[in-house]
């Protein structure tokens, strides 16, 4: 079955990198579903411009699984999932089990139950995509955040696993950024010491990510790979 016109969904499109490919999209022409976990002006931006927003809570398998059948009482097909929802839990002595476990089930338990659940939606779709928002820093590990970068590199895997399962009916990709846009508040030190990191020296802005996430959705030859967008950090 061919369904062009389904929805895309996008997790955790509130604010930032999310709130600007869910607008994108918006943009080019596609019906967004997205995920919110807290009201922002950018939830009410979305909905305004028709985006369907769906509360979720992916802090443990009851509000993913009831993320699930609430998405499912609004469409009965998806064009493609974006994983873009994250977590970033400080690792304090003392409370490493519970920063671990909420990015665990942020980074790793929503994507593989919710790929697993809404495979059908995408098989309704020709073509289908899962698009899986890693981090650049699953590629050499992190001593300061270790169950975050644990928890991204899980994810990386999920993209090769379901790729795997998926293949031929829907591709399966990730994306990797390194830092792509300051918060507000970053002092001009360290937005220096962040920019010195990279070959490129720059803060691309979110637009490199939909750039990305368009490449995925566009080609019909590529599944099972992750894009490294961190402006040549790898090379420094």
């Amino acid at each position: 079955m061919t369904a062009t016109n389904a929805p895309i969904l996008i997790t955790g499109a509130g604010q930032r990198v999310g709130l600007h490919c869910a607008e994108r999209l918006l943009d080019d022409g596609h019906a967004v579903i997205f995920s919110y976990r807290s009201e922002r002006r950018g939830v009410d931006t979305l909905r305004k411009r028709g985006a369907i927003g769906l509360f979720a809570d992916f802090s443990s398998e009851v509000g993913i699984l009831a993320f699930i059948a609430q998405l499912k009482t609004h469409t009965d097909s998806l064009r493609a999932i974006i994983h873009n929802a994250s977590a970033w839990v400080a690792e304090t002595p003392g409370d490493e089990t519970r920063a671990f476990h909420d990015m665990f089930s942020v980074h790793m338990l929503a994507p593989y139950l919710i790929n697993l659940h809404c495979s059908a939606l995408l098989q309704r779709s020709t073509p289908a995509d899962i698009v899986h928002i890693s981090d650049d820093v699953v590629r050499k590990g992190s001593r300061q955040h270790i169950a975050y970068c644990a928890t991204k590199s899980g994810l990386d895997s999920l993209t090769l696993s379901f790729a795997a399962q998926f293949a031929p009916l829907i591709k399966v990709n990730g994306i990797a950024p390194a830092m792509v846009m300051f918060n507000e508040d970053d002092d001009a030190a360290y937005r220096a010491k962040v920019l010195a990191k990279s070959a490129l020296g720059i803060e691309p802005g979110p637009q490199v990510i939909y750039q990305s996430v368009r490449y995925l959705l566009d080609n019909p030859y590529v599944t099972g790979t992750t894009l490294t967008v961190n402006g040549g950090r790898h090379i420094k």
